[in-house]
């Protein structure tokens, strides 16, 4: 697909529902593009004329898929931009087409701001090489999440340093990364230390390198990530961690732009752009005194502050359907029932993303056919207070208050079912996979093998 730098971004629109293909057609110009439609993947390859600098293509249609046209198009062209367009039910396979070579793919209905993202990325690809800057997945649709990726989209073409802000597990990183994929920047190192992790004696030595013999252990020469980083983009995560002593040495990198190996009396030049996050409140630190005011505003000369999973409710199973198609096994897709996406709804996510993905990987451990089942995440529903409540003996109907599953009231059913643990789990109506995570993470003595299994 040739590029085509310096003219207004051309869009083919591939779906067999003409009203979509008005829409899609109608926000692109809004946005900027040209827009042609097609009602099939056949019609496209067989009429499409010129140059396209993305195809937008429905995922299910019946004379050729989304993801047939996809190989098509990429075997005549492996370069071509392919972005798919699917309803949430079929996340999971848009992502899979994602692995064979889509750039992304936008949840119906499509938005304006979702759009705006497409052309403004296309509108970037024109430079002398022709090729498109690579964009990490920072996959969301929820109004505070497309608000901050265009803010972070704009401070790409500002050379200033960035102080992205936000809890742990929102995905700073992601967004750290999505504006070095922006900009004059875009395909030169990204380079990241997570510096609460690094000691405070090391992170001099990790950032600015050292000379052979500067220290026990330092047998030869290191060049530090400032090096590594010259010319493109260094990325401070936790950076609130840092000590004064290599905060002062960091703002007088940021002054002079010279970095000086551990050990040496030279300077180096570089050519770096800083991007830094933290989960901490600075402002509080600097009234403290354990951060330098000075580097505070060098590095907050633009804040970005990265919602938490919370307040951003329509990414939720958007994000649940993107981890269970990456974490299934090959071969055997699985989805998330009704239930277990009413649940993911509810609950808060004190841990965000990182808690969301956690969670989907031990649904996925225990499970035991093609659904997630809402019994399936016993932690998130412990927490909540909405498990069901014990049934009686007999096996009547619930009663209309929910308890939580305690540690007492497995040892009462293990009780009342003189210890066969397949009882126990039917009396607390659950599963019995479900009962013997509730055994280890509740600290139930298991030594005992299940009885019926």
């Amino acid at each position: 697909m040739e590029k085509r730098p310096g003219l207004k971004p051309r869009v083919a629109i591939v779906d067999d529902d003409p009203a979509i293909v008005r829409m899609v057609q109608a926000l692109l110009r809004e946005a900027g593009a040209e827009a042609e439609g097609f009602p099939s993947g056949p019609a496209f390859l067989e009429t499409a004329s010129g140059a396209y600098d993305l195809v937008l293509c429905d995922l299910s249609m019946p004379e050729m898929s989304g993801v047939e046209l996809l190989e098509e198009v990429k075997s005549r062209d492996p370069g071509a931009r392919f972005v798919i367009l699917t309803g949430y039910g079929s996340v999971a396979t848009a992502v899979d087409a994602m692995k064979k070579g889509a750039t992304d793919f936008l949840a119906k209905p499509v938005r304006l701001e979702e759009i705006r993202t497409l052309v403004g990325q296309l509108a970037r690809t024109g430079t002398e090489t022709g090729e498109a800057p690579s964009r990490p997945f920072a996959l969301g649709r929820d109004p505070a999440w497309l608000r901050l990726l265009e803010r972070a989209r704009k401070a790409a073409d500002l050379p200033v340093t960035v102080l992205i802000r936000g809890e742990t597990g929102t995905g700073k990183e992601v967004v750290a990364r999505y504006i070095a994929s922006f900009g004059p920047r875009a395909g030169k190192p990204f380079v990241v230390i997570n510096c609460a992790a690094v000691p405070e004696n090391l992170l001099e030595s990790e950032l600015f390198g050292h000379a052979r013999g500067a220290f026990s252990g330092a047998d030869v020469a290191r060049r530090g990530l400032f090096e590594e980083a010259h010319g493109g983009t260094l990325f401070l995560d936790e950076a609130g961690s840092m000590g004064l002593a290599a905060q002062g040495k960091l703002l007088r990198v940021l002054e002079d732009r010279k970095v000086r190996r551990v050990g040496e009396n030279r300077t180096i030049d570089v050519d770096v752009r800083i991007l830094a996050a933290t989960n901490v409140d600075l402002e509080s630190a600097v009234a403290s005194g354990a951060f330098r005011a000075d580097l505070y505003f060098r590095l907050a000369v633009l804040t970005l502050q990265v919602p938490a999973l919370r307040e951003r409710p329509d990414d939720i199973e958007l994000l649940a359907e993107h981890f269970l198609a990456s974490l299934s096994p090959a071969g055997k897709p699985i989805r998330l029932s009704p239930e277990a996406r009413q649940l993911l709804r509810r609950y808060p996510f004190p841990g965000n993303i990182r808690e969301l993905r956690n969670a989907i990987e031990q649904a996925l451990v225990f499970s035991n056919g093609p659904v997630l089942e809402a019994g399936d995440f016993p932690a998130l529903r412990v927490a909540l207070g909405s498990l069901a409540p014990a049934k009686a003996a007999g096996g009547g109907s619930t009663t209309d208050k929910p308890q939580p599953i305690t540690r007492e009231r497995i040892l009462e059913a293990l009780e009342r079912a003189g210890g066969n643990r397949v009882e126990a789990a039917r009396l607390l109506g659950v599963s019995r996979s479900t009962f013997y995570r509730l055994l280890t993470q509740l600290g139930v003595d298991s030594a005992a093998e299940p009885e019926g299994i």
